[in-house]
């Protein structure tokens, strides 16, 4: 029986033992060996690519791979089969999806101003940031000879008269702490409890110096998961972080996780990604953060889209991508941690927000909560950015939703130096027209290295590439010069970084498949728009602000998105990008009763359309992969200008 060794690049290394005939990239996904595959392993995307070392492995070339890296040993891993014993090493550029878990800092004041704003905004609208959460010290008699009454009656009384109800239930994991808890301290604790319209639910008892009740929101997109930990009583952040999602092995959009999800084992596999792989981790350094134990963590709201809810919580998802597409839920309020083995409290309540399509989830109907559009008279947009692009109309009388395939550009994906906005990301850029040279911005600290490209940097670089004229409308390079460089294919390609300058072991490039992925991702959201407000008999200049959400960098430049032809072309200063709308709606929701009911109501009357049904839309669609489109008079202010 051979084995595998996959090689990483911080000197560590994983064995596998193998049957000969494997699939490399399967045997990979099996070992939790995280190698890139938006495509799903279908050959078509070359991101899944690893360096043969030596050792016996049948890898056929693809035009993924020019003939000098294949020279040095570069190979598609969906395309390898395993013959014998062999060592391969995975770049860190095929992993950057997941590129190291990401636990903010949050002495930064930028790292906390957008979930103050996102308070104030909807507090502002009358929606009271309370919830149904307490803590009550209690002093009870200890039991005597003459008084003895059981633990769980003495405590009941005591919450009874403190949180004046009648009813109240303890649950399992406080009866089996209660004898010691309460001796340990003399009967003067703690208790943690929540009140709703049934009664009491008593969730913890504790030492009387320990009285902090807390809540994680996590949004879970498709490429990428970010979370926070809050205190729920001054709503206070303790913790955030950032991860890839763990899914991402299986493909980088729905419809494929969704197909893999079927096969035997597959929606265990998918489940066991997100939850063991993803969110406990992050929830264990967030904890380690805060200095608090995860069983501190009585509450969470999840914000996903609604394939990403269904896998979540381990339903399948199948039916989404068939017609009718009808989901298994839009709502639920029947979930608990030790329902999906998150590790946090076992009897927190799990709220997910309400999905309003198919294609149009929770993270829509959270982030549309902290857009505000729903409180104002003017006619306003809120466009989310992600693996699917979702977007809502509408003002305080109406809205309608609809939700495009963007794919994962915007977030690094189907991009070859593509990553997620984290460490060694590029997400700023500007290059000179006459000399062609790039001046960039990378997330990190100072001195850090370049590794890819971040969604708001492959903006701007396409922006200012198609500025200086170095790219025709059709993406294509038309120019020549030190970074403009064409492969044995004729395929067009712009260094921004060369390798001895970059983090990892090639250069940080930009090509005509990129750019040409990303023209189609740019193309679905705006045709997205067009169709939408043309269903309405609107056009864009009746918008009056277009609030923009989404993780894809600290910012997006505007001007640069409306220069290539992704959002219309309206003045400038309707412009707002507002952060992760769905983590921050996901906050409000778990902080405040009123506000997680705002979002049902919300989601109960907003309409949903169905682009895939629409007549004209792929027309749109074909029309707006140019840039900035093919009907140049939808933009005239990219036209007047010297390009």
């Amino acid at each position: 029986m051979p084995n595998v060794t996959f090689k990483f690049e911080d000197g560590t290394e994983t064995v596998v033992a193998v049957t000969a005939g494997e699939n490399l990239l399967e045997v990979a996904r099996k070992a939790n060996v995280a190698i890139d595959a938006p495509c799903s392993g279908n050959g078509s995307c070359g991101k899944c690519k690893v360096k043969y070392l030596n050792g016996e492995l049948n890898s056929e070339k693809t035009r993924h791979i020019s003939d000098q890296d294949y020279a040095e040993g570069w190979r598609l891993s969906c395309v390898s089969t395993i013959t014998g014993d062999v060592e391969v090493m995975v770049p860190d550029i095929a992993s950057a999806y997941k590129s190291r878990m990401k636990v903010a800092d949050l002495s930064s004041k930028e790292e906390i101003a957008i979930f103050d704003r996102a308070k104030k905004d909807v507090e502002e609208s009358g929606i009271s940031f309370e919830n149904d959460f307490s803590v009550a010290e209690l002093q009870m008699e200890m039991p005597t000879l003459d008084d003895t009454m059981p633990d769980n009656e003495r405590l009941i009384w005591a919450v009874q008269s403190v949180a004046d109800a009648e009813k109240v239930k303890l649950t399992y994991q406080v009866l089996k702490k209660l004898p010691d808890v309460l001796r340990d301290n003399e009967f003067h604790i703690n208790a943690i409890y929540r009140k709703d319209e049934n009664g009491v639910l008593v969730y913890d008892v504790l030492p009387l110096e320990e009285k902090r009740i807390c809540a994680a929101a996590i949004d879970i997109g498709t490429t990428t998961v970010s979370a926070v930990i809050l205190d729920m009583k001054s709503g206070e952040l303790l913790a955030k972080a950032s991860a890839g999602n763990g899914q991402i092995r299986y493909g980088a959009d729905v419809i494929n996780r969704i197909i893999e999800s079927t096969k035997e084992g597959g929606r265990e596999k998918l489940q066991k990604a997100i939850i063991q792989e993803t969110i406990n981790p992050m929830l264990q350094n967030m904890c380690r953060a805060a200095k608090i134990p995860e069983d501190r963590i009585y509450h969470m709201c999840i914000a996903s889209n609604t394939t990403m809810n269904h896998l979540f919580a381990g339903i399948n998802a199948d039916p989404l991508r068939m017609e009718p597409y009808i989901p298994a839920f839009f709502e639920t309020d029947n979930l608990f941690a030790y329902d999906l083995g998150i590790q946090i409290h076992q009897d927190a309540r799990i709220v997910i927000a309400p999905n309003i399509g198919s294609y149009v989830g929770g993270d829509i109907t959270a982030g549309t909560l902290v857009s505000m559009i729903w409180n104002k008279p003017e006619f306003n947009l809120f466009i989310d950015l992600g693996t699917n692009g979702e977007i809502v109309f509408g003002n305080s009388d109406f809205m309608m939703s609809c939700a495009c395939s963007a794919g994962p550009a915007f977030e690094g994906g189907d991009i070859s130096c593509g990553m997620r906005a984290t460490d060694g990301a590029i997400e700023a850029c500007t290059i000179d027209a006459k000399t062609m040279e790039p001046t960039f911005k990378i997330v990190g600290n100072e001195g850090q290295k370049a590794v890819g490209l971040c969604g708001s940097g492959i903006i701007d670089v396409i922006a200012e590439l198609f500025r200086c004229r170095i790219i025709s409308p059709k993406g294509k390079f038309v120019r020549e010069g030190r970074r403009v460089r064409h492969d044995e294919y004729g395929i067009g390609s712009y260094v921004l970084v060369f390798k001895e300058d970059a983090a990892g072991h090639k250069d940080v490039v930009i090509n005509e498949v990129d750019i040409d992925n990303f023209i189609r991702a740019k193309g679905a959201i705006f045709s997205a728009i067009c169709t939408m407000i043309r269903s309405l008999d609107f056009d864009v200049s009746m918008i009056e602000n277009v609030y923009v959400a989404g993780g894809i960098g600290s910012g997006i430049n505007m001007k640069n998105a409306v220069t290539i032809g992704m959002f219309p072309d309206i003045e400038i200063e309707k412009f707002h990008y507002i952060g992760n709308s769905s983590l921050t709606g996901a906050y409000s929701m778990v902080l405040s009763r009123q506000a997680e009911e705002k979002v049902y109501d919300l989601s109960h009357n907003m309409t949903y359309m169905e682009l895939s049904t629409d007549p004209g839309y792929m027309d749109e669609f074909v029309a707006a992969c140019f840039l900035p489109h093919t009907d140049t008079s939808l933009f005239p202010s990219v036209i007047q200008e010297d390009i």
